[in-house]
């Protein structure tokens, strides 16, 4: 073991001698784009080895009882797989990447280089409701940071090693390069310098060769036939976008608010029950919610919309063009149940598939009524676009949106309609919502970096970074005699005072005393108890920076006392020692 670790220093040593900093960021970023693409192609090559399985020996022997439970058996493998085997969260990859990124100094566990594969395999493989994206990128960002980590890397190298495996995972798994370099910059809001832009392409384009290379260069989706972009149909994709934008806060607030009911079921045991039968239930009647759903983008987008009541019961009603509309609009409404029914019950998976799912049969209802009122429109152009239009939407992404459509179905000649119906959507829900589905999260509690630089400098400060413990404290009973020889031997002019039991009763300020505490007649007829006063603002340790600057700018103070939860005082925090630490911090953060 010993020789083993010095093995291990005299590498670190030989490369930081040998190589420069510089030149090894752009080496490294190479190898997290081949290892990622290594990592897609295992993902996908799993899924598609359980599908076929599932389909092959399970389902085909009874078609609809297994079609309804097998998702449900996904969702319980994966859960038990993360409960006994990972034993760690492995939901939500993409915040976890941002919460990486502003909380814990770009540190990636370890675990998430594989777990996030095995269960998103089960889960997608047995025809769970969502994606396999988000669980990729959380893969490729968990390479790029232990890379980075094994070779003992600063933490804004990490950053940019976890854009890089992030990049590397979009571009992979999407064969769209362009995409993932803009997803990296608009969805993890690692900053385009001259000194990131380099590492980040050669991830995302090394990442893309290596699986053109594994799975060949045919793009995703193909649809058969793509009408050329008519200036006279500006308005209706004007329409397609503010549409696209009001889905997408549904999208949004929906998948927020079922997930938070979720949250409140404690038995693990339960939360498979109540996601399995949900489930069950919603592709019992709309079979398109049964995996990931590409097969019906596929279909929409060649002009095949009937092929969508296959095995429903809506087919009873009969293939007319209304009962068409009311089944899409459904699926609309439901998909976001049938994920969250499969990510809360257990499973692991992505929004990225539902939201393109979701976002091709807009963009084809949009078309399709337009059509019945006498609108020539292109159905398939619109579902195609549509996808551009939601990704945009839910993920505050528009560059991302635009050209990850554009890559994955060759739809270069479009780029028109997908900048009007990307920026379009994604203007529409900002009036609504300011962070995406992936950030709230963490913009709620203060923990998000972004690309706004105070805002992220004060993100990076911690309350640990700037408080002070040095202050000497004092009781309410102790006399103005007692309290002149603790000034005496202070070098401060503020004292906080407690209780025995450690809670803050007020503070003491020598400007107060300053006119009495030279009168010994006085010593023994006050005590600290009459002398202090209740500070302008108490605040707690777990509070973001941001909220105690503002704090300070609403009290006009510059020293203020800090408490725990039950009120126990931990120190002082001072305005000019925030301001010190920020422009420290700073500096750091803004150097090329």
């Amino acid at each position: 073991m010993v020789r083993g670790s010095e093995r291990y220093n005299q590498m670190i040593q030989w490369r930081e001698g040998h190589i420069s900093e510089r030149h090894f960021v752009l080496l490294l970023s190479f190898f997290v784009g081949f290892f990622v693409s290594v990592a897609a192609f295992v993902l996908k090559s799993l899924i598609h080895l359980i599908q076929t399985f599932v389909e092959n020996n399970i389902i085909s022997t009874g078609h609809t009882f297994w079609y309804l439970v097998c998702p449900t058996i996904g969702i319980a493998l994966a859960s038990l797989f993360v409960k006994f085997v990972v034993k760690d969260d492995i939901s939500h990859g993409i915040t976890k990447i941002l919460y990486a990124i502003s909380q814990r100094k770009s540190i990636i566990k370890a675990h998430n280089m594989w777990s996030s594969v095995v269960g998103s395999s089960l889960t997608i493989g047995f025809g769970g409701s969502v994606g396999a994206e988000a669980p990729i990128v959380l893969t490729g960002a968990a390479i790029g940071s232990n890379l980075a980590k094994f070779f003992r890397l600063d933490q804004k190298t990490m950053m940019l090693m976890i854009g890089c495996g992030a990049a590397g995972a979009v571009g992979g798994i999407f064969k769209a390069p362009i995409a993932g370099l803009a997803f990296t910059l608009e969805v993890l809001m690692i900053d385009l310098t001259m000194a990131s832009i380099s590492p980040l392409m050669i991830s995302s384009i090394t990442a893309t060769a290596f699986t053109y290379l594994f799975s060949g260069s045919t793009p995703m989706f193909q649809p058969a036939v793509f009408e050329p972009f008519s200036i006279n149909r500006i308005p209706m994709y004007l329409v397609l976008g503010v549409s696209c934008g009001l889905v997408s806060l549904y999208f949004t607030r929906g998948m927020n608010f079922l997930e938070s009911k979720f949250r409140k079921v404690q038995s693990a045991y339960l939360k498979i029950l109540i996601g399995g039968v949900t489930l069950g239930l919603l592709i019992f009647m709309f079979p398109p919610l049964y995996g990931e759903g590409y097969g019906t983008i596929s279909e929409l987008m060649n002009a095949n919309p009937f092929s969508v009541f296959e095995n429903s019961p809506f087919a009873l009603l009969g293939q007319t063009t209304w009962v068409l509309v009311i089944y899409l609009t459904l699926i609309v409404l439901f998909k976001i149940v049938a994920s969250v029914a499969t990510n809360g019950g257990g499973g692991v998976g992505g929004i990225f598939a539902p939201s393109l799912f979701i976002g091709s049969i807009t963009g084809f209802l949009v078309a399709y009524i337009m059509n019945q009122f006498g609108v020539n429109v292109p159905e398939s152009n619109f579902a195609l676009v549509g996808m551009a239009g939601l990704m945009s939407g839910v993920m505050h992404a528009p560059l991302t949106g635009m050209f990850l459509i554009a890559e994955m179905t060759g739809g270069y000649h479009l780029f028109m309609p997908l900048m009007i119906v990307a920026v379009v959507s994604y203007s529409t829900i900002m009036l609504f919502e300011p962070h995406s589905l992936y950030a709230m999260r963490l913009a709620q509690k203060g923990e998000l970096l972004t690309h706004n630089k105070d805002r992220s400098v004060l993100t990076l400060l911690k309350m640990d970074n700037v408080l002070e413990t040095d202050l000497t404290t004092l009781f309410p009973e102790m006399t103005l005699g007692e309290l002149v020889k603790v000034i005496a031997s202070s070098n401060r002019n503020i004292f906080p005072v407690i209780n025995h039991e450690g809670k803050l009763q007020g503070v003491l300020l020598l400007d107060e005393v300053r006119n009495i505490m030279f009168q010994p007649r006085l010593y023994n007829r006050f005590t600290v108890g009459q002398l202090m006063t209740s500070p302008p603002a108490i605040l707690e340790h777990t509070m973001p920076m941001e909220r105690v600057m503002e704090i300070f700018e609403d009290t006009g103070a510059w020293n203020l006392p800090v408490v725990d939860e039950q009120r126990r005082y931990l120190g002082f925090v001072s305005k000019s020692k925030i301001f010190n630490s920020y422009r420290h911090v700073l500096v750091h953060f803004s150097e090329e």
